[in-house]
C-alpha cells in the first residue's frame, strides 16, 4: 500500500434553514416515527438526497429521540455548514462549502460486501421508501480541540448490519468514501492515499449510538457535510465519522484507515476521545466549542459514558 508523505503546508485532520424555523419544525416532528428497516439487505431504505421537497415531507415525520440528547446549546447551522474538515474538497475549513458545488449525490450506489450472508449493490433510487429515521442531538469532537453540537437525522448503523447478516468471521466493519476527483477537487492532490477509508470494530458499529446520518437541522445533508450518507460516531474524534460512503465491508481483520496510514504515531485505529492521551503536537485536555470564546474540559469518550464497557481491559493509551 502506497503511503503518502505529509505535506507540511497542510494542516492535519481534526476535523439552509434558519435556527428559528428548524426549532419550530422540531416541535411538530417530535414523537412521530416511521416503520423500521425489515430483515434483508434489499429492504434497506434511504431518502433521496437531492429532492428537497421529498426531504421536507419525509423529515416532517421524523421522531426526535431524546434518549441520545446532550443538553447543550446547538451549534448554529451557518457554522455547521461552513466550518468543515472534508479534505476531498480542500484542506481549509471553508474549502468544502466553497468547492463542493459540482458534487452530485444522485445517482448514488452503496455496496455492502465482505464477510456477510447478504451482500448487495444498491442504487439510491432502489430504496426511496419510508423508513425509521430519527433525530438525535450529538456532539462531534475534532482532534484540533474544537467541537460542535448538531441535530443529526439518520438511522442506526446496526439496522444495516443486521440486514446484511455478517457471518462468524466478521469482526470489523470497513467504510470507503467516493473517489471522484472531478467532483471532489481535493482528491487531485496527494494529501491522503485516496479513497478515504475508516473502520470500526463490529461491536462499536452495533452500538446504538452509532448513526448513519442522512440529514441535519431538519434538512438533507449538504455536500460539505457528507451527502448523501455519512457515519456519526459521537464518542470518537470527528475523522472517524466518514462522509459520502459508497462501500461498507465486513472484514475478519482490522481494516486500514486513512489517517492511521498517513501518520500512525498520531492517529490510532480506535481514536476515542480521551483527555489523558495527547496528540503528539497538542494537548487534548481541553476543547473549544465553535462559537464560544473559552475552552472547556474534554470529557472521556466525549461524555458518552455508555460506551465504556466496550473497552474494558484495554490499555487506552496503547490502543489510542
Amino acid at each position: 500500500m502506497l503511503l503518502k508523505t505529509r505535506d507540511t503546508s497542510h494542516a492535519t485532520e481534526q476535523e439552509v434553514t434558519p435556527k428559528e424555523l428548524y426549532l419550530s419544525r422540531r416541535e411538530i416532528m417530535a414523537g412521530l416515527a416511521q416503520s423500521a428497516i425489515v430483515a434483508g439487505t434489499a429492504s434497506l431504505t434511504l431518502p433521496l438526497m437531492t429532492d428537497h421537497a421529498y426531504a421536507a415531507k419525509t423529515f416532517d415525520r421524523v421522531g426526535h429521540n431524546a434518549a441520545f440528547d446532550i443538553k447543550e446549546k446547538l451549534t448554529p447551522l451557518k457554522d455547521v455548514t461552513s466550518y468543515n474538515n472534508f479534505y476531498e474538497f480542500g484542506t481549509d475549513k471553508e474549502d468544502p462549502s466553497r468547492l463542493s458545488a459540482a458534487f452530485r449525490p444522485k445517482p448514488w450506489k452503496l455496496v455492502i460486501d465482505g464477510e456477510c450472508e447478504k451482500p448487495a449493490s444498491l442504487e439510491l433510487e432502489d430504496f426511496i421508501k419510508p423508513q425509521k429515521l430519527e433525530e438525535r442531538i450529538y456532539r462531534l469532537r475534532c482532534v484540533e480541540a474544537w467541537s460542535m453540537v448538531i441535530p443529526w437525522i439518520g438511522f442506526p448503523l446496526a439496522d444495516v448490519i443486521k440486514a446484511a447478516k455478517p457471518n462468524s468471521r466478521a469482526k470489523y466493519v470497513a467504510f470507503t468514501t467516493l473517489q471522484n476527483p472531478e467532483q471532489m477537487p481535493g482528491q487531485k492532490r496527494p494529501i491522503l492515499d485516496w479513497p478515504y477509508r475508516e473502520g470500526l470494530r463490529l461491536d462499536e458499529a452495533l452500538h446504538p449510538l452509532t448513526l448513519l446520518a442522512v440529514g441535519l437541522y431538519g434538512e438533507l445533508l449538504p455536500s460539505q457535510n457528507g451527502a448523501p450518507l455519512r457515519l456519526v460516531v459521537p464518542w470518537k474524534y470527528g475523522f472517524k465519522s466518514i462522509k459520502s460512503i459508497v462501500k461498507i465491508t465486513f472484514t475478519s481483520s482490522q481494516p486500514q484507515t486513512s489517517w492511521n496510514m498517513m501518520a500512525p504515531e498520531e492517529y490510532g485505529f480506535y481514536s476515542n476521545v480521551n483527555p489523558k492521551v495527547d496528540h503528539p503536537r497538542w494537548s487534548q485536555a481541553k476543547e473549544r466549542r465553535i462559537g464560544e470564546l473559552f475552552k472547556r474540559e474534554t470529557l472521556m469518550f466525549n461524555g458518552y459514558d455508555q460506551v465504556a464497557s466496550l473497552y474494558q481491559g484495554m490499555n487506552l493509551k496503547k490502543d489510542y
